[in-house]
């Protein structure tokens, strides 16, 4: 199959990102990348839960009396309303509509800069309180779980705009298909991943 052949609505495939053999080889390594994550972002959690609320004697931070809700809430609707632009953007890709596409994209990757600048002002706001990383074993726990998290969000962002960038005069073909496609995947994945910080470190911790 040519990977650059010119498609229309009528002639692309119903499901353009696993049609080539190469296609179906991308979907093979980045589930490989995937379980590394998983793994990853596991032992953060396993340390997180370990470490929370450990300090020093009479540590003035805790979960219960440092997390605000509010915040963090609208942060986790940013970032799912994300992922549901992205969405958006491979139900427009299946039809072969690339400007579609390339829009939702983009208002998918304005939300998660939206997120991360959130992000950037909640640890700010803590360590101005004091709660620096190097403050306890519990505010090096917190920063390396959810600043991890942060980095990964930070690369799927330049993975949808290096894509965006780079085929904006190419349109859509079986090449970039499958990376339009995994990018988007990925997304979900660190969406994800955010569901289970917003439940294990905020909720739970504000809770007690």
């Amino acid at each position: 199959m040519d990977l650059n052949k010119k498609y229309t609505p009528q002639t692309w495939p119903d499901h353009p990102e696993t049609a080539t053999l190469e296609g179906k080889n991308k979907f093979v390594g980045f589930w490989l990348l995937l379980a590394a994550e998983t793994v990853t972002f596991a032992s953060l959690f396993a340390t997180y839960l370990a470490l929370k609320d450990k300090g020093p004697s009479g540590m003035e931070f805790t979960a219960s009396g440092l997390f605000e809700l509010p915040l963090v809430f609208a942060m986790t609707m940013i970032l799912l309303t994300s992922s549901l632009t992205s969405v958006y953007a491979m139900y427009h890709m299946k039809n072969h509509n690339f400007k579609a596409m390339q829009a939702w994209l983009g208002i998918t990757v304005l939300l998660g800069l939206t997120f991360l600048g959130l992000e950037i002002y909640e640890f700010n706001h803590y360590v101005h309180l004091g709660f620096g990383y190097t403050h306890s074993a519990f505010s090096s726990a917190f920063y390396t779980l959810v600043g991890t998290h942060g980095a990964h969000v930070l690369f799927g962002l330049s993975w949808f705009i290096a894509l965006m960038l780079r085929n904006s005069k190419r349109g859509l073909n079986m090449y970039n298909a499958p990376k339009f496609y995994l990018a988007s995947l990925y997304w979900h994945f660190i969406d994800v991943v955010w569901v289970f910080i917003f439940t294990v470190v905020y909720l739970m911790g504000v809770i007690g």
